[in-house]
């Protein structure tokens, strides 16, 4: 009898604690939520590069955050490889990316377009050539999502122009289509863009003097043109990538940030003064903060 009375008052002792424990988690608001914008990855098997990937990935699933958008640049470069490499550094990318326990976003960069520069010898028939090397494994190279009342658009910046080069714009077609997405969002619907190559930057500003124009390469051309789209829209956040620094440009109600590369300046250490690193974002309704996180990386060769 005892003994029975003893295992009633445990179980109700376990029952108190239980109920305590519960009461006590902080519960998240509807309305609240953290992503993670990481950039310029440009992962290869060489050098530290895997490595460092594997410690952003520790350190993103240490942090939680609802999702990871990426911001391009994924691997070390297709532009100008052969078929094997490029199809290798895709495979290195994705097989490694598979450990992140949170969904993945991808935009482009201009190093997923396969062998549109004349060294890699590619031939523009093939299957995979261009973007669609980016599309036949990662998916669309422009794309919408919807997460907790607000509105994700991954843009495609770049652009071939056929001469072994790129050039940073939106096209005619990804155009009309961000026209079409809009006239479906609601006007105070917070929206967030993500770019590879910047809408606005003062990089070439700052490190190379006060009156140089900026390369069609380094921004969008038509840039303009694509922002004046959201006039009447709720446009919050802009995130960018392609230039390895970290810049938060807050201008007409909108910050432009463009985050530091993950790779700093390609696995070799920080770039211009830049640490390796990511943005994490986190919302509160119709409002949102974003810290610079450093994942501490040192070079190890």
């Amino acid at each position: 009898m005892k003994r029975n009375s003893f295992s009633l008052s445990t179980l109700s002792l376990l029952i108190c604690v239980l109920i305590v424990s519960s009461s006590c988690k902080k519960k998240e608001k509807p309305d609240e939520f953290s992503f993670a914008f990481i950039t310029d990855i440009h992962l290869q098997p060489e050098g530290d590069a895997i490595e460092g990937f594997l410690e952003v990935i520790d350190t993103l699933n240490d942090l939680d955050p609802d999702f990871v958008i990426t911001g391009g640049d994924l691997i070390m470069d297709a532009l100008r490889q052969t078929y094997g490499r490029a199809d290798s550094l895709y495979t290195l990318y994705t097989e490694n990316a598979e450990s992140l326990k949170m969904p993945v976003y991808n935009t482009m960069g201009n190093h997923e377009i396969y062998g549109i520069y004349k060294g890699s010898g590619a031939d523009p028939t093939h299957p995979d050539y261009g973007e669609k090397m980016f599309e036949n494994r990662l998916g669309k190279s422009y794309y919408s999502f919807d997460h907790k009342g607000w509105k994700f658009m991954i843009l495609n910046s770049i652009e071939d122009t056929g001469n072994s080069s790129y050039v940073g714009l939106i096209d005619p077609k990804q155009v009309e289509w961000i026209k079409e997405e809009l006239q479906k969002t609601g006007l105070e619907t917070p929206i967030v863009l993500s770019t590879h190559i910047p809408f606005i930057t003062v990089e070439t500003q700052v490190y190379q003097g006060t009156t140089v124009a900026n390369d069609s390469s380094l921004v969008i051309y038509n840039g303009k043109e694509v922002l004046d789209l959201f006039n009447s829209h709720n446009l919050k956040l802009v995130l960018q990538g392609h230039l390895h620094i970290y810049e938060d440009i807050f201008i007409e109600g909108i910050h432009f940030i463009t985050a530091s590369a993950v790779s700093g300046g390609w696995w070799k250490g920080p770039y211009l003064g830049h640490e390796e690193g990511f943005v994490l974002v986190k919302v509160e309704g119709q409002e949102f903060t974003s810290e610079f996180v450093d994942y501490n990386w040192v070079v190890k060769q």
